[in-house]
């Protein structure tokens, strides 16, 4: 889950795709990848657990088992976040391959084989962690607001994808866009969204996740909206959002072609 911008439902949208893939029965690691936290603390995660983060696996070496926790939905584990991570964008860069330290991470010993998907909540910024979780993963998932400059940050986006794929991570493929924070009573909201889907076509998802409020207050309870209120219109949302996401990544594997290129 990447987009260099912030406050366009990144987190929100990691934390409920990742409870919706496991409601409907799938294995998933969410990767808290924001020195923030906020993903950790959105599973309800408080800080005072997080004994073992991403930060021990990417400069100690510790292997990815050791900092997994158990969240409260059967299915979900969470890879935590903490402050600390912050300063890792300095300490990374004395160590050897420091740009695959997390694609090495996911590799040894096979971690990743035990999920279904991995998903990773980059930070809102395109850094060495970004970088991290571009080399490491298959796909990026990009949230994108429905506001005015929701495209104007997409450029950027993209090119540090091209960048990667050049550079570190061959098979990196743009998944699809999420269009966030849809608010039906705004004529902008439905032109920006006429805008992303004429520019991408069918990058973009069909689920669009509205703004609301259920979805605002969940993390500060530490659950995702499907637990804090399973029948308000962003759970539901979202849950549409996972069945489609599900059924992109099958009919892509059944064809063995990229979702969406960015040279598209």
């Amino acid at each position: 889950m990447a987009n260099q911008k912030g406050g366009v439902g990144k987190t929100t949208t990691a934390i409920n795709v990742a409870a919706a893939l496991s409601a409907v029965g799938e294995r998933v690691l969410l990767i808290d990848a924001d020195p923030q936290g906020n993903a950790s603390t959105g599973l309800g995660v408080p800080r005072h657990m997080r004994s073992k983060t991403l930060y021990d696996v990417l400069m100690e070496d510790l292997p990815i088992a050791g900092a997994v926790t158990r969240t409260a939905l059967p299915g979900l584990d969470l890879l935590p976040a903490e402050a600390d991570l912050s300063g890792v964008e300095l300490e990374l860069g004395q160590k050897p391959r420091r740009s695959f330290r997390l694609k090495d991470a996911l590799g040894a010993r096979g971690p990743g084989a035990r999920y279904s998907y991995v998903l990773i909540d980059c930070p809102p910024s395109l850094n060495l962690l970004t970088i991290n979780a571009m080399t490491a993963a298959d796909a990026v998932l990009v949230p994108l607001q429905c506001e005015f400059f929701a495209l104007e940050g997409l450029t950027q986006l993209l090119r540090t994808v091209d960048l990667v794929r050049g550079a570190l991570n061959p098979g990196l493929e743009i998944q699809g866009v999420i269009l966030t924070m849809y608010d039906r009573r705004n004529s902008l909201s439905a032109q920006v969204a006429r805008d992303v889907r004429e520019h991408l076509g069918a990058a973009v998802y069909q689920t669009v996740i509205p703004r609301n409020v259920r979805l605002s207050e969940a993390p500060s309870f530490g659950k995702p909206a499907l637990i804090y209120d399973l029948k308000c219109a962003g759970s539901q949302a979202y849950l549409k959002l996972a069945r489609e996401l599900i059924a992109r990544e099958r009919l892509s594997a059944a064809r063995g072609v990229q979702t969406f290129g960015t040279g598209a």
